[in-house]
């Protein structure tokens, strides 16, 4: 075999047609085999272009191995694609497959040339492939608006981002057309329609940025996985990220378009806000004013992400360091003047805290508005208060009865015990319960031996003191009861504000359209901070995977499904002991409960896994709310799978159930029509008249042309509805397609005219297919005409498109009952509504949609029915350069002609 395990793949990207990526492949594929290394050419395309050519050449006379394409053949043409099956028996180290984006021949075991290199990878096989900027299905709109033409074939982006290798073949605009003005990339006769065109300096320089920023993307991501895998928390500054901290204040509006300032004086910088669900800091965030901050962010490119967090600055900063920030926008303090004497505040303390990172501190006119406030007083019982508490008391008794001692002979007993409460109060507020028990017991003492008679001793003369300091003792011990469980309760408050607030962020991410499961999972490894969110589900060993939910890929990831902007890792669908990885995002996934930071068991069979730093049991608690989501996500997502499983294979009952009702009639009829001539012919052979064997003849002629009417469309819908149908467009002249189309249906359709404008231009369509259409159009029409009143073809042309109608003049359609006539097995017509399967008009309209067009249906001025087709006109004949490579546009039929001339591709 040619390697072990799974093959590797390079992939040389372009901006544009004849910047060297398949030069650049073969360049490497020669240095392979001068190494020693066993590679084949499985399929290079040259265009015609020496320099490609005289590389392959090269390559072949040093000793480099060709795979034979093969041949296939199609609709009457001949293609050559890539031999898969050679390729896999000749098993070599390397394989050379260029064109990753081509599109295979109808009939092939792929559809695309990625579905070939992926099974050349799975059989171990490196392979080193070509891809154009263009081709890649996220940009493919992009590059429609810039340069005009519309690209055929697409590779989806994560078959690219999968790649372990991608490199850039660059090359400037000038330098580019200097190539194609030297007749190095099209032939003399394409130059100056390329260079005017597709080749403009402007159009070359955007799909230079855009190949550039694309492939950006990925190093990044694998710059974010390299990290991961190192443990490396400091800042990288490779690319610009400012980071703008949220408090749902109303000075975030102001906050968030300062950021985006920032980051647009550096291309391609990443704007990304962040808030805080917290207990402690600046006052708790209005939701309403979140939302609208959030959508504020997205209308300026940028990203929002809400995480959870004790210490507000130190959150803040692990966000940053995680996320490769260079710059932390934060607003100046809304707090007062005494408030930041006592407090330095988050801002002052997240910039002496923020090493590397560079913080903005943007004054706003909230600021100094909050007025004054305790700043710890929302942190809970943390034992530091508790010390701080005791520290307060061994200061604060000794002061103040040194204080009442002095003013013995002027303060009674009275004062002195208020004096005491207040201090055994403020020892609760600030230390909770115990310190202010303690507190409360020494006051008693205190009071005892310095101001109860006998005084310096420990002993009550007087039973209405002893009642008085027993008193106090009690008072003072449920007044801290009271207030430490009060300070509980706020706390407790507070974090399930914070809570509800970041289920209500996952909520509405997921709500906004973004798919459930690894939204859910995105979402629980950035709140918390975590390196790896990994959902595993208990699989055993001798029970196959479940519907709806395939095996993971090799990277851990699920088939078909991203997991936000985290990258997937595991180590394949199957961990050990009997668990099977559903979804990952981020690195380093985990196989098996244990093997994280922290792992929350979801029933008996699923169990969500993280990795990264321990949490407290606070966080846990939301972190299970999170696990219980992602079960019913899981479970709704296989639901909704198992449901369009199930549909297509009841709309295939229900089609069934309606074809067989249908042609129950009109199969028996024309075989009881054509059985019955025969019979005659064949019984009264000698008997008959040469008019009546005519006539049986005719109507055997005519009962079997029915009858493969009836089949063909049935086969064509039946290749409709499964996506089968190859579509093959073409300029085409109305007067070429309408006669054949009207032969088909024999005498009856002599009496129909045609009336076509002499300027009417050709139209982009499949003529076979295009036939299909009027014949059934045309039958319709013919029986529903009344008698001497046939129908009438007519075409016109406007902005671009054509429009061909079928007019005919009997009672018409209803307005509100013509979609249905459009419906399979239907029969809703003028006069007739017994004969005929019903499938003409569904399958008219269903070809016509094949061909980029539309049918719809209109009134007939002076009553009936009148189909018309509207299909894209073909642009006036100049020169143009047509679609590259051995595809089935390219050879069975002219190139389309366009305004524009296409760049390369494999058509």
């Amino acid at each position: 075999m040619g390697g072990v395990g799974r093959g590797t793949l390079r992939i040389y990207l372009g901006a544009a047609p004849g910047v060297g990526k398949t030069y650049a492949a073969l360049d490497e594929a020669r240095r392979r085999l001068d190494r020693g290394t066993d590679v084949v050419i499985g399929l290079v395309e040259t265009h015609g272009r020496r320099h490609t050519a005289a590389m392959v050449d090269a390559a072949v006379l040093a000793g480099m191995a060709v795979v034979p394409r093969r041949s296939v053949e199609h609709r009457g043409a001949s293609f050559t694609e890539l031999d898969l099956d050679a390729v896999l028996a000749r098993a070599p180290k390397v394989a050379v497959v260029d064109e990753l984006a081509h599109t295979n021949v109808p009939g092939s075991r792929n559809d695309k040339r990625w579905q070939d290199v992926q099974e050349l990878l799975a059989a171990g096989i490196d392979v080193i492939s070509t891809v154009n900027v263009q081709h890649l299905e996220s940009l493919n709109d992009v590059v429609e608006t810039i340069t005009g033409v519309a690209q055929r074939e697409t590779v989806p982006d994560e078959v690219v981002r999968q790649a372990d290798q991608v490199e850039l073949v660059d090359m400037a605009p000038e330098a580019l057309r200097r190539r194609m003005a030297h007749g190095n990339i099209y032939t003399a006769e394409r130059v100056d329609a390329a260079l005017a065109n597709y080749f403009r300096p402007g159009n070359l320089t955007a799909l230079r940025e855009l190949a550039l920023l694309w492939l950006a993307g990925k190093v990044d991501d694998q710059l974010d996985r390299y990290r991961a895998e190192h443990r490396i928390a400091g800042v990288w500054e490779t690319r610009e990220r400012v980071v703008v901290a949220l408090t749902g204040g109303p000075e975030g509006d102001t906050l968030i378009r300062r950021a985006a300032r920032i980051a647009a004086r550096a291309r391609g910088a990443d704007l990304l806000a962040v808030h805080v669900a917290r207990s402690d800091g600046l006052t708790g965030a209005d939701p309403g004013a979140l939302g609208g901050q959030r959508r504020l962010v997205e209308s300026l490119g940028g990203t929002f992400h809400q995480v959870v967090g004790e210490d507000v600055p130190a959150a803040l900063l692990d966000f940053a360091r995680a996320s490769n920030a260079t710059q932390l926008v934060l607003g100046a303090s809304r707090r007062s003047r005494l408030a930041r004497i006592l407090h330095p505040g988050i801002g002052v303390t997240t910039t002496n805290l923020s090493g590397p990172i560079d913080v903005h501190m943007v004054t706003h006119s909230e600021v100094g508005g909050a007025g004054f406030r305790l700043p710890r007083a929302r942190r809970g019982l943390d034992p530091r208060r508790r010390v701080l508490a005791m520290l307060l008391t061994v200061a604060l008794l000794p002061a103040l009865t040194a204080v009442l001692v002095l003013g013995r002979d002027t303060v009674d007993l009275a004062i002195d015990i208020l004096g005491y409460l207040i201090i055994v109060v403020a020892m609760s507020i600030v230390g909770g319960f115990l310190p202010a028990l303690l507190c409360a017991l020494a006051s008693g003492l205190l009071l005892n031996y310095y101001f109860v008679p006998p005084l310096h001793r420990w002993s009550i003369s007087d039973g209405n003191d002893a009642l008085a300091i027993a008193g106090f003792v009690l008072v003072a011990a449920m007044v801290s009861r009271v207030v430490d469980t009060s300070a509980h309760r706020y706390a407790q408050a507070v974090r399930a504000s914070a809570e509800a607030a970041t289920l209500s962020v996952l909520a509405g991410s997921v709500l906004r359209g973004e798919d459930a499961l690894p939204a859910l999972l995105e979402r629980a490894r950035e709140t918390f901070a975590m390196t790896s969110a990994t959902l595993l589900e208990r699989l055993p060993t001798d029970i196959p995977d479940r519907d709806g939910i395939p095996d993971a890929t090799p990277d851990g990831a699920l088939d078909g499904a991203g997991g936000g902007d985290g990258d997937h890792g595991g180590s394949g669908p199957h961990g050990r002991d009997g668990w099977r990885t559903v979804l990952s995002v981020g690195p380093d996934a985990c196989t098996r409960p244990g093997q994280g930071a922290v792992d929350v068991p979801i029933g008996d069979d699923l169990a969500l896994v993280l990795t990264g730093r321990p949490l407290p049991a606070s966080d846990r608690r939301i972190l299970t709310a999170f696990a219980a989501q992602a079960a019913v996500a899981l479970e709704r997502r296989r639901l909704a799978e198992a449901a369009a499983q199930a549909a297509p294979i009841a709309e295939a009952d229900r089609v069934r159930t309606a074809l067989l009702a249908a042609v129950s009639h009109d199969l028996r009829t024309p075989l009881a029509a054509a059985k019955a001539s025969v019979t005659g012919l064949r019984d009264g052979s000698d008997l008959l008249a040469p008019d009546e064997r005519d006539e049986l003849l005719a109507t055997a002629d005519e009962s079997l042309d029915r009858l493969t009417r009836l089949v063909e469309n049935l086969l064509d819908l039946s290749r409709l509805q499964a996506g089968a149908l190859s579509v093959f467009p073409r300029p085409i002249g109305l007067d070429d397609v309408i006669p054949h189309a009207l032969a088909e249906l024999g005498p009856p359709a002599r009496a129909i005219p045609i009336r076509l404008p002499d300027d009417l231009p050709t139209v982009d369509a499949d003529p076979a297919l295009l036939e299909r259409v009027l014949v059934n159009l045309a039958a319709n029409a013919l029986r529903h005409s009344p008698e001497g009143h046939p129908p009438t073809i007519t075409a016109s042309h406007l902005a671009g498109r054509v429009e061909l109608r079928v007019v005919d003049h009997g009672p018409g359609i209803p307005a509100d009952a013509r979609e249905q006539v459009f419906r399979p097995f239907q029969r809703l017509g003028d006069r007739d509504n017994t004969t005929g399967v019903g499938l003409g008009l569904a399958l008219a309209r269903g070809l016509t949609e094949a061909m980029h067009g539309t049918l719809t249906p209109e009134d007939t001025p002076a009553g009936g029915l009148t189909m018309v087709i509207s299909l894209p006109a073909s642009a006036p004949p100049q020169p143009s350069i047509p679609l590259d490579g051995t595809g089935p546009h390219a050879l069975a039929h002219p190139p389309n002609a366009s305004t524009r001339p296409l760049p390369e591709a494999s058509a």
